[in-house]
């Protein structure tokens, strides 16, 4: 028996339609407690901006005892800032899987001020010391690419680098990304992630119940 075109043409607009929604939803932004719950049952990963740190290299008297190249270090702001969000992601809580971060100084003394677990270096996080200028190409589909990677069961990962390799990234989504916000990645299927939220700084104490 042949088929009516015209009843196979509009059960393929169905179809569509259908799948377009299903898409729809699954893109879904979440905040506040869904959000926080979210995180709770892992499989995101979050990649973030290091905390506060001025432009200028500290002098030899500035320096932390920990920073012999007298590489650029967080201000106060910056290291109350990463201190807090360790808190707010242990009061959550939330199971950290892999940390990566950039190598400089900066963004391993955001981590180590968090409290999060060693992180990985990697250059593709890195300025390659040229602080504030724009990523490489190939530094922008590294970080597409483990922001699509899902974490083990029950974790999220986290990934912490500088604007320029985030804004070349990540484009729109990053736009006006400030100290220590996150954008929070769902991988999907087939290596790709969908952004979930954006988080402040300030966000994170009223995630955790602050």
């Amino acid at each position: 028996m042949a088929t009516d075109p015209r009843k196979a043409a509009f059960a393929s607009i169905v179809l569509m339609g259908a799948l377009a929604l299903a898409g729809a939803a699954g893109a879904q932004v979440l905040s506040g407690p869904p959000l926080a719950k979210a995180l709770q049952r892992g499989g995101y990963v979050l990649v973030m901006r290091h905390a506060s740190s001025p432009v200028t290299p500290p002098s030899a008297a500035e320096a932390d005892s920990g920073n012999p190249n007298h590489e650029r270090q967080l201000d106060a702001a910056g290291r109350t800032a990463a201190t807090a969000m360790g808190e707010a992601m242990r009061k959550l809580p939330i199971r950290i899987g892999q940390v990566w971060s950039s190598p400089t100084y900066r963004a391993l003394e955001t981590a180590r001020l968090a409290g999060l677990p060693k992180p990985t270096t990697a250059p593709e996080l890195g300025d390659h010391g040229r602080s504030m200028s724009a990523a490489t190409g190939g530094q922008s589909a590294w970080l597409r690419a483990k922001a699509g990677e899902r974490p083990r069961e029950g974790a999220d990962n986290i990934l912490i680098t500088h604007q320029p390799n985030i804004a070349a990234a990540f484009g729109k989504d990053a736009e006006g990304l400030g100290d220590v916000e996150a954008l929070v990645f769902r991988p999907e299927c087939g290596g790709k992630s969908g952004l979930v939220e954006r988080i402040p700084m300030a966000e994170w104490p009223r995630l955790a119940g602050g």
